[in-house]
């Protein structure tokens, strides 16, 4: 890992789904005083402007061409797209069903990856995903993996839920995507070979928080 003072640091949480990865990496954040970078909103907004252009997801010629047009940024917590803010639209269902294919576009990956790498330079952030202390940051300087038990990731899923659903239905839904997240050809869920692993299984949130931040504090 990189070597640089508190002031300019690159902190990554990998982890499966429902590890808590997302509200750890906030909470470390919020304590640490260090930017919070939801690299997920990056493929959402892709996502809704892809909607809005009328081109099918699996059209990767056209996806190419209009790659080329975008110009992403991210200001004050907004993710903008050539300067119009596509925060609003983040979580409609329309985005929510189809941002799993576009995130899987390599093309789209690394296009989103470069930004991330650029708007980190100069600053200290925090970001957490499936391939952020692998293929995002490979030379983070403080790399952590979340992780948890699947029956402990569905039950934490299934107390989030406010539709109906049943514990086996969420189990086999992550399970499913476990697995294709860890056979990615680009970006696959892997633990970095520097990465510190938590399981939170039987942790509390502000546990696992003050891991990570005892971790980074006693190698700064």
């Amino acid at each position: 890992m990189k070597n640089n003072s508190i002031a300019n640091i690159v902190i990554a949480i990998d982890g499966p789904a429902g590890a808590g990865k997302s509200t750890v990496a906030k909470k470390v954040a919020e304590k640490l005083q260090v930017e919070y970078v939801d690299s997920g909103a990056f493929y959402r907004a892709i996502t809704k402007k892809i909607l809005d252009s009328n081109l099918k997801i699996e059209d990767y010629s056209a996806i190419d061409d209009l790659l080329a047009e975008i110009r992403l940024k991210l200001e004050n917590g907004k993710i903008f797209i050539n300067n119009i803010d596509f925060t609003p639209y983040l979580r409609t269902q329309a985005v929510t069903e189809n941002v799993s294919p576009v995130s899987n576009n390599i093309n789209i990956r690394k296009k989103v990856n470069y930004y991330l790498n650029e708007y980190s330079q100069n600053k200290s952030i925090i970001m957490d995903g499936r391939d952020i202390g692998t293929v995002v940051f490979p030379d983070a300087d403080y790399k952590f993996y979340v992780d948890a038990s699947l029956e402990v990731r569905a039950k934490r899923r299934f107390d989030e839920k406010n539709y109906q659903t049943t514990m086996k239905m969420i189990m086999d839904n992550i399970r499913k995507r476990d697995e294709n997240d860890k056979s990615k050809p680009y970006g696959a869920l892997i633990q970095a070979q520097d990465a510190i692993y938590i399981d939170t299984s039987n942790l509390t949130i502000d546990s696992v928080v003050e891991k990570i931040i005892t971790a980074i504090q006693s190698n700064t």
